[in-house]
């Protein structure tokens, strides 16, 4: 996707001390700076292949976060800016249909020109106009503002992206490279064990208004949860490997019809990147190809798989409300975590939820079908975007994130003693080399 989950959206009404110039200017150097240090070291061939339609290569990542702000910024606030050249417009064009036409997003990976060194002048050229605008003496309207703290936003969402794009890019390889040799694992959240249980009753929801949010977080509403239960901690690799070694992707049972299709079409066995060696399971990181840490949190399943595990651990998946609620309370321990968590809630709007107009509304709500809302963010997330009311969304089948499971269950369920926060056969394996 060209976002990560909310991506560019609408009018933002971010509190003044929120836009000032002088702060945005900072952010700005801090932002982009860190957009070209995830490819430092990179080759400009790594920059450049695009692995499948969902993924697009580093240097549009790169080029299509600048065209936002020449698009959005400074062709509309910055008199006589002249385009770095005219024929981004439509090639940046992610698929803003009121700005103009689009190149085919599954052909990204196929241009070899403009390459990585053109697409650097390009940031060059925008970040000049840029730091103009917020440093000279101009004074910008309150929504050129709005729109540079949006941009900054969107591209940190976008250096995620980069970030699980080029992990499955590297993972087609089959020397298995390492992103970045050495890079140490992301930190196991508290192990806090058992389940956290909430009353029924009204709670409010979405954004209070406080500080930056996506329009899709928005308007703040109150909500009616019935009573539930929240696993305090996120499903692990052993807990996971257990389903895996009891035939959980064998079982239609457990499926959604649909996933039970994608599952058996594109020959699902384990999550994504899992790969069985001399019977011990690893799996491919930003380190390249790694023993299977039992006691991290799964991660790169799909909205199926984490649905069938659910199921099979006679549980189910907390809703969005569930699961901020259980955030807003602390429950789920400190943010940030490990992976983004699937929710049983459908990606909708929000009561009172309205599209921004022109182009730049396009983004959000045109996206509310046919994706489930996650919660949370990974350790590939930027920490200023950890937040309970965060709405992160994807496709069903979608599995190149860092997504995992969180369980949740009614009053009075029982959990199958094996297949949740057990010491025994699970774990015990797991420990052992991850064998079946």
């Amino acid at each position: 996707n060209d976002r990560l989950g909310t991506g560019i959206v609408g009018s933002m009404s971010i509190p003044a001390s929120h836009l000032s110039r002088h702060a945005l200017s900072e952010r700005l150097a801090e932002v982009r700076g860190a957009s070209l240090a995830l490819v430092e070291g990179l080759d400009a061939e790594d920059c450049a292949l695009q692995s499948m339609p969902d993924a697009s290569p580093a240097k549009w990542h790169l080029a299509h976060t600048t065209w936002f702000f020449e698009t959005f910024v400074l062709e509309q606030f910055l008199p006589g800016y002249a385009p770095f050249r005219a024929g981004f417009r439509d090639f940046y064009n992610s698929y803003y249909h009121a700005i103009g036409e689009q190149f085919p997003r599954a052909q990204r990976g196929l241009i070899s020109r403009p390459g990585l060194p053109e697409v650097l002048d390009y940031r060059k050229h925008v970040d000049t106009a840029l730091r103009q605008c917020l440093d000279g003496s101009a004074a910008l309207p309150g929504a050129a503002l709005e729109l540079v703290e949006l941009g900054l936003n969107h591209e940190q969402q976008h250096q995620e992206l980069l970030l699980t794009d080029l992990l499955h890019l590297f993972s087609l390889n089959p020397f298995f490279p390492a992103y970045r040799p050495g890079t140490p694992a992301p930190a196991r959240p508290a192990t806090g064990e058992g389940w956290q249980r909430f009353g029924a009753g009204i709670t409010d929801i979405g954004h209070d208004g406080t500080g930056f949010s996506f329009d899709n977080e928005k308007p703040r509403h109150r909500q009616f949860v019935e009573a539930f239960e929240i696993a305090r901690r996120p499903v692990s690799n052993a807990e996971y490997l257990a389903f895996v070694d009891d035939g959980g992707y064998r079982r239609p049972e457990l499926w959604l019809s649909e996933g039970w299709q994608q599952a058996h079409s594109r020959q699902w066995s384990a999550p994504l990147y899992w790969e069985k060696r001399d019977g011990a399971w690893q799996a491919f990181t930003p380190s390249g190809l790694q023993p299977l840490d039992p006691q991290q949190p799964v991660v790169h399943v799909s909205h199926f798989e984490a649905d069938a595990y659910a199921r099979w651990a006679s549980a189910r998946l907390p809703t969005e409300f569930e699961w901020e609620l259980a955030a807003a309370s602390e429950a789920l321990g400190p943010l940030p975590g490990v992976a983004w968590e699937w929710t049983s809630s459908a990606y909708a709007p929000y009561p009172g939820f309205r599209a921004a107009p022109g182009a730049i509304g396009e983004y959000n709500g045109k996206f509310m079908a046919n994706q489930y809302v996650l919660r949370g963010g990974s350790h590939a997330t930027p920490a200023s975007h950890f937040r309970a009311t965060y709405r992160n969304f994807f496709p069903s089948a979608a599995r190149w994130q860092f997504t995992g499971v969180r369980l949740a269950r009614d009053p009075g369920a029982t959990v199958a003693e094996a297949a949740y926060f057990s010491s025994t056969s699970a774990i015990l394996r797991a420990e052992n080399g991850l064998s079946t």
